[in-house]
């Protein structure tokens, strides 16, 4: 079996969603970016953890994982945000701009049925804030069907956390492909 993918999303993973008073996590430093469409004299500012390209990394230096963006930021991931924590550019899913009024229009996160398609009968994990009972539901039945299918959770006002990593890390590790290495 080939190393699972690791699926990153970016918003309220690695750009936490403020609290109900506008807060971020105070160990978050502030970027403005450009992301593709929008003029220099109109930036985003994002917040971001200075440890999590670190982090990620010991990730993917294990060998164990394949990483790709998986976020509406598309290509910008590779090419903004990416940079920003020292990372080298990941490719990414090619996620449609739906025209939608929620993140779960049929009752799951509106990214699952182009990641679907995309993974195919690959092996995944997939670390994302928005998922939906529906949604775990599908990573088991993949599994299941004997495709090794792991979804992480943060909260998306903290993010991503150093457990979420020894989570996807040790299931890796534990999967057939990583013994028989």
């Amino acid at each position: 079996m080939r190393p699972p993918y690791l699926l990153l999303d970016i918003d309220g993973v690695l750009i936490p969603f403020p609290d109900a008073d506008g807060s971020t996590p105070a160990t978050h430093a502030r970027h403005d970016v450009v992301p593709t469409g929008r003029s220099a004299d109109n930036p985003v500012t994002v917040w971001l953890h200075p440890d999590h390209g670190r982090l990620l990394m010991d990730v993917i230096r294990t060998g164990l994982v394949t990483p790709v963006w998986c976020t509406s930021w598309r290509q910008d991931a590779t090419t903004l945000i990416g940079p920003l924590l020292g990372l080298p550019p990941l490719p990414h899913v090619d996620l449609p701009r739906p025209q939608i009024t929620t993140s779960h229009p049929n009752g799951y996160l509106w990214k699952r049925d182009h990641v679907d398609a995309w993974l195919a009968d690959a092996p995944a994990v997939w670390i994302d804030d928005d998922f939906t009972s529906l949604d775990h539901a599908w990573a088991a039945e993949r599994t299941a069907k004997g495709t090794p299918t792991l979804l992480v959770q943060p909260d998306p006002h903290l993010g991503l956390q150093p457990e979420h990593l020894t989570e996807v890390t040790t299931w890796v590790s534990q999967l057939p492909t990583a013994r028989a290495a």
